[in-house]
């Protein structure tokens, strides 16, 4: 080996370093950001962490079936199950379409702003709210 192919595999191995160390903080990001979410729609953040787990509790969230855990394992059935998903997702924070497409499209940008935003959680945690709001009233 000569000195230009040392010099080549250095710079090699530098650029990937620096690639893994910008996904690496990137992903780390990205957990706090859904640990947020999850935190303002009532949940622990913990849950974002458990893969699969992190999912059914987003179903929850987003008040769509559990089935559809089964219906995010069957190719091309999926990607439909996804953009409905984030729609769900959307929905739930108070937000419509044109969020939808920026959380589809530029994640990026519209996770932490969903996370770090002014966004508030709109379903009820208590499914029986109005129940015992009528219950109090008596």
């Amino acid at each position: 080996m000569d000195s230009q192919d040392t010099g080549s595999l250095t710079a090699i191995i530098a650029a990937l370093g620096i690639f893994f160390l910008f996904f690496f903080l990137l992903s780390i990001f990205f957990i706090f950001c859904h640990w947020k979410i999850f935190t303002k729609a009532g949940r622990k953040g913990w849950e974002c962490l458990i893969p699969f787990y992190n999912l059914y509790v987003q179903l929850q969230i987003t008040k769509q079936p559990t089935i559809w855990l089964l219906f995010f394992l069957i190719p091309f059935v999926n990607i439909y199950f996804g953009i409905k998903h984030v729609h769900g997702l959307s929905l739930a924070f108070g937000k419509d379409v044109g969020f939808t497409i920026g959380l589809l499209f530029v994640p990026f940008i519209f996770i932490p702003i969903l996370a770090f935003g002014s966004a508030q959680y709109v379903y009820n945690q208590d499914e029986n709210l109005l129940f015992n709001e009528i219950q109090e009233i008596k």
